[in-house]
């Protein structure tokens, strides 16, 4: 984890030190949900192995993936920590996965004593909320589904690999044969 928070900026050891104090690790077997929708969380996570999905279940009990966090990322129910309700989204992990667990009311108490920290915080919400969801809203309005498919292979060459295609027509928005047809046609063309 400090390794990956590096990448976004330099993290002091008295930073690290006090925010390894609100973090534990914990094991989270495959299909086990992380965070509940429904739920007021009270922490985000990073995964430091494993492979977890961020969804949304409409009234007629369709999933829709909205993410999916791989080691290195942070997952978490972001607008209901910040606004302290239940959260829309369920977080689950796809397979058998350790994360860890970060207070977040402690981490926003440190964000405003450490500056390292405000920096990692912002460099990371910039790359993956910011620019990331951009491209993705115009992604999925602008782009038939054997663009956003090609897109999604080139943006996640490894995760297309361990994921069920069902998970990744639910992230693109098209059925599971449409996928079928789609890599069919991926394949035939590489």
């Amino acid at each position: 984890m400090r390794s990956a928070m590096a990448s976004y900026g330099d993290i002091s050891p008295l930073s690290w030190q006090m925010l390894a104090a609100h973090c534990r690790v914990v094991g989270v077997p495959k299909a086990a949900v992380l965070y509940a929708s429904d739920a007021v969380p009270t922490s985000f996570a990073f995964v430091a192995t494993g492979l977890l999905r961020v969804y949304v279940t409409d009234a007629d009990g369709r999933e829709y993936n909205k993410n999916f966090f791989a080691e290195g990322s942070f997952p978490g129910a972001m607008t209901a920590l910040l606004t302290g309700t239940a959260s829309r989204f369920t977080i689950e992990a796809l397979e058998p996965s350790q994360v860890v667990l970060i207070d977040f009311k402690r981490y926003r108490e440190l964000l405003w004593s450490q500056d390292d920290l405000k920096i990692f915080h912002i460099h990371y919400l910039e790359s993956n909320w910011l620019l990331a969801k951009d491209a993705r809203e115009v992604e999925i309005v602008q782009s038939d589904a054997a663009t956003r498919y090609r897109l999604f292979v080139q943006d996640y060459p490894d995760l297309h690999k361990r994921l069920p295609q069902y998970h990744i027509a639910a992230h693109l928005g098209i059925t599971p044969t449409q996928l079928s047809r789609v890599r069919k046609n991926f394949k035939l063309s590489t």
